[in-house]
């Protein structure tokens, strides 16, 4: 593999370290399988509406995904849309000496630290605390005077606008938005959860969501390396191949491991 395609897997890594963040908020701080993923890391923006009417939880991810294929389309106004010759965040900090192959993923690397660090500070505050509550336990958080609808709310919002920041930077680091990119990114946000958890076994909130960053950046090296082997003979189209071995791997491992320490 050569160094602009490893420098492009951990520049990609770093931008799904976004998806992996807003993953691990939804499905590990409030136990809840949120599919809207696939439609708000297109759409760019913030999505909060996953709970609306009372509709079982997995159902709403569902219908609002499916939702925001059209509002996304509404936005764009065509499936696609190029931005080779805009201007984006990046624009500023080309043409200083360091090539853009170093320069987009330093740029990504250093929103991602500011997030984690973020995150972070939010989930230790009382508002946090109380949100974590919500999603290890919900009957007992009520009981402690927890409004656990709000913070389910509040929770699928920073959890959604987190995967769409990286949907943001994913259009402006690669030069194109298509409505379509959103597809299978619930899959690489889990993916990038279950590698950080099985690096990193501690309960400390930090670790976590240090582990979804490395995970993500491990995850997309991993899926470069093998397109990119000649031995395996992979090809591009084989992605969604690689993609699901790579994931039942990170399931299955974990398991093992425990087995051995059990045995």
């Amino acid at each position: 593999m050569s160094l602009i395609a490893f420098l492009g897997a951990v520049e990609l890594g770093l931008v799904f370290a976004f998806v992996a963040l807003g993953v691990y908020l939804a499905f590990r701080i409030l136990d809840f399988p949120d599919l809207t993923v696939d439609g708000s890391f297109p759409l760019g923006a913030a999505v909060a509406a996953v709970l609306k009417f009372r509709i079982l939880n997995l159902l709403a991810s569902i219908l609002t995904m499916i939702a925001l294929f059209s509002v996304n389309l509404r936005v764009m106004g065509k499936p696609n849309v190029a931005l080779i010759n805009q201007d984006t965040m990046l624009t500023p900090f080309f043409g200083h000496g360091l090539s853009e192959f170093y320069v987009r993923p330093l740029f990504v690397g250093v929103l991602v630290v500011i997030a984690v660090f973020l995150v972070w500070r939010f989930l230790a505050s009382d508002l946090g605390l109380a949100m974590r509550a919500t999603g290890a336990n919900p009957r007992m958080a009520r009981a402690q005077g927890v409004n656990t609808s709000l913070h389910i709310y509040l929770g699928m919002a920073l959890s959604n606008a987190l995967v769409a920041l990286g949907g943001s930077l994913f259009a402006q680091t690669n030069g194109f938005a298509d409505v379509t990119s959103g597809v299978g990114t619930i899959v690489v946000g889990l993916a990038a959860v279950i590698i950080g958890e099985t690096l990193f076994h501690s309960r400390l909130i930090i670790w976590a969501l240090i582990g979804c960053v490395i995970g993500s950046v491990l995850y997309r090296i991993a899926i470069q390396l093998a397109l990119s082997s000649d031995i395996l003979g992979l090809k591009a189209s084989d992605l969604n191949l690689v993609t699901a071995v790579l994931v039942a791997a990170a399931l299955v491992l974990p398991r093992l491991r425990r087995g051995r320490a059990t045995a």
